[in-house]
C-alpha cells in the first residue's frame, strides 16, 4: 500500500474526517466476519437485559434496582440497534433470538442462576459486561472505519454506556463484594473463563472449542422471582398507615405539604419496576421493539422514585428515618395476576392519571407551593406517563383489540387485586403507624414554619378514608 505523496485539497481531513487514509485503506472484517460479530454483540446485550430486569424484582438492594433499570434500559436499546444493522447488510435479520454458541448460552445462564447479590455482581460486572466491552471495542480497533463505519458508529456510541455500566459495576465489586466471597466463588469464576474461552471470546474472534464444562448454578433453570424483596431502609413495607391520595387531593391542605407528600408518592414507585418487571419477564414472543418500550418504561418508573429520594434529601429529610415505603401494590399484582392481567391494570391507572385531576394537577400543585424542585420533576413525570400511555396504545390496547375493552378489561383486573390491609396488620407484618406527623414536622423544623394543626393532626390511613380503594395503591 502506497499512499506517498497523496493529500486532500488544502490538506483537510481525509474521508470526512473518520479517520486516517491508511487507516481507511486498510483491510478490515468481511461482510461474513463483521455480521457474525455484531449477532454476537447483540446476543450479549439481549442476554444482559434479561438477566438485570430477571433479577430486578427479588433484588433487596434499592440502589441496585434502580441502577439494574438503568442498564437493562441501555441494553434494550443497543440490542435493538444491532438487530437494525444486522438487517442492513445483506443478511436478514434471522437467528438473532437464538444463541450463537453453546458455551455463550451457558455462560449467561450461569449469571442468571446465580444464587446472591454478591455472586451476581460478579457475574455481570466482573465478567461479562468486561467481556463485552472488550468485544466492542476490539470492533473498533479491527473494522474497516469507512467501509463499516455504521457499525463503528454504533461500537463507539454504545462504549460511552458500556462504559458507564463497568464504572458501576467496579464500584459494587468494591464495596459489596467481600475478599472472603470472591475467594468462595473462585471455583465459579474460573468455569466463566473457561465458557467463554470455549466460546472463542464473547465476539466469536478467538480459538473456540466444545463446551465441556459441567454446570455449576444453573443446575435448574433459573426462575423469576416475582415477590418484591427490600433492604433493611424499608423495615416496614406492608404499612398502608398514609393515604397519600386522599391528603393530596383534599383541598383544605395547603400546597407546601402537598409537595412533600408527593415526594413519597415519587419514591414510593420503586414498585412500578418491581411489578414491570414480571411482565417482561413472563411475556415471551414479543417483537424485540416491546421490550424496548416496556423496558424504557420501566426506567421512567425508577427515575420517578430517585426524583422522590432527591426531593427528600434537597429538603434535608432522611426518608429511611421518616417515611415508610410499602410493597404491597407489586406484591399483590405480582402474585395475584396474570402478566397480561397486570399489564392491564398498570393501563387502566396510567388513564386515570391523564385528565386534569392526574398529572396536570400534580403539576400544578408543585407550581403553586413555590417549590422548583418539585415543578420541574412533576413537568417531566406528566410528560413520562404521556409517553407511558402511548406506549399501552401500542402493545397492550393492540393486543386486546378495542380501547374501551382495553380500559374496561384493565377495570375488572384491577378490581380482582385484593391488598388486604387488615390481613397484614393482622398477622403481624405491620402496625400500619401512621409516619405523617413526624415527617411534617420534621420538615417543618428544617424550613424554620410551625406546622400547622389540621396538617400535623391529618389522618390519611388507608382504613379511615373514605376513597375508593381500588384506587389505593395506584403508583402513577
Amino acid at each position: 500500500m502506497n499512499l506517498a505523496g497523496y493529500s486532500p485539497f488544502a490538506d483537510l481531513p481525509p474521508v470526512a474526517g473518520i479517520c486516517t487514509m491508511d487507516e481507511a485503506a486498510r483491510i478490515g472484517f468481511s461482510i461474513e466476519e463483521c455480521v457474525g460479530r455484531l449477532k454476537r454483540h447483540q446476543w450479549a446485550f439481549r442476554r444482559l437485559h434479561g438477566i438485570f430486569i430477571g433479577r430486578l424484582t427479588a433484588e433487596p438492594i434499592y440502589e441496585l434496582k434502580m441502577a439494574f433499570s438503568l442498564h437493562a434500559h441501555y441494553c434494550a436499546e443497543h440490542a435493538a440497534a444491532w438487530r437494525k444493522r444486522v438487517g442492513e447488510m445483506r443478511e436478514p435479520p434471522l437467528g438473532l433470538d437464538q444463541s450463537p454458541a453453546k458455551a455463550l448460552e451457558f455462560f449467561f445462564d450461569e449469571i442468571l442462576a446465580a444464587p446472591d447479590t454478591a455472586a451476581l455482581l460478579v457475574g455481570l460486572y466482573g465478567h461479562a459486561v468486561p467481556a463485552l466491552r472488550k468485544a466492542l471495542q476490539h470492533h473498533l480497533d479491527s473494522t474497516n472505519r469507512l467501509v463499516d463505519h455504521p457499525s463503528f458508529r454504533l461500537c463507539r456510541f454504545a462504549l460511552v454506556e458500556v462504559d458507564e455500566m463497568a464504572a458501576y459495576g467496579a464500584q459494587c465489586l468494591v464495596r459489596l463484594v467481600s475478599s472472603a466471597q470472591r475467594s468462595e466463588l473462585a471455583p465459579w469464576e474460573g468455569l466463566l473463563e473457561r465458557l467463554l474461552a470455549q466460546a472463542g471470546g464473547l465476539d466469536g474472534g478467538g480459538p473456540s472449542a466444545d463446551c465441556s464444562s459441567e454446570r455449576y448454578f444453573s443446575t435448574q433453570p433459573a426462575v423469576f422471582i416475582g415477590t418484591p424483596r427490600r433492604d433493611e431502609r424499608f423495615p416496614d413495607p406492608y404499612n398502608m398507615g398514609v393515604h397519600a391520595e386522599a391528603f393530596l387531593y383534599d383541598p383544605k391542605m395547603p400546597a407546601e405539604s402537598k409537595t412533600l407528600m408527593m415526594y413519597y408518592k415519587r419514591l414510593r414507585e420503586i414498585d412500578v419496576p418491581e411489578m414491570m418487571a414480571s411482565i417482561i419477564v413472563q411475556t415471551a414472543g414479543k417483537p424485540w421493539e416491546y421490550y424496548v418500550d416496556m423496558t424504557r418504561q420501566l426506567w421512567d418508573e425508577a427515575r420517578h422514585a430517585m426524583m422522590g429520594e432527591v426531593g427528600f434529601v434537597r429538603a434535608g429529610i432522611d426518608w429511611r428515618r421518616h417515611v415508610c415505603v410499602n410493597f404491597t401494590w407489586s406484591l399483590a399484582l405480582n402474585t395475584q395476576l396474570a402478566p397480561l392481567e397486570r399489564h392491564a391494570v398498570l393501563f387502566f391507572i396510567e388513564q386515570g392519571l391523564m385528565p386534569k385531576t392526574g398529572k396536570r394537577f400534580e403539576w400544578e400543585v408543585a407550581l403553586v407551593s413555590g417549590d422548583p424542585y418539585s415543578a420541574m420533576i412533576q413537568d417531566y413525570d406528566w410528560a413520562d406517563e404521556v409517553l407511558h400511555a402511548r406506549i399501552g396504545r401500542d402493545w397492550y390496547v393492540k393486543e386486546i383489540g378495542d380501547p374501551k375493552e382495553a380500559v374496561s378489561y384493565g377495570d375488572r383486573c384491577w378490581s380482582k387485586v385484593l391488598i388486604d390491609w387488615k390481613s397484614y396488620r393482622d398477622r403481624g407484618l405491620t402496625q400500619h403507624a401512621n409516619w405523617w406527623p413526624a415527617l411534617y414536622s420534621e420538615w417543618c423544623r428544617r424550613r424554620g414554619c410551625e406546622p400547622v394543626p389540621n396538617v400535623l393532626a391529618y389522618a390519611t390511613t388507608y382504613e379511615t378514608a373514605r376513597a375508593d380503594l381500588r384506587e389505593v395503591g395506584a403508583s402513577g
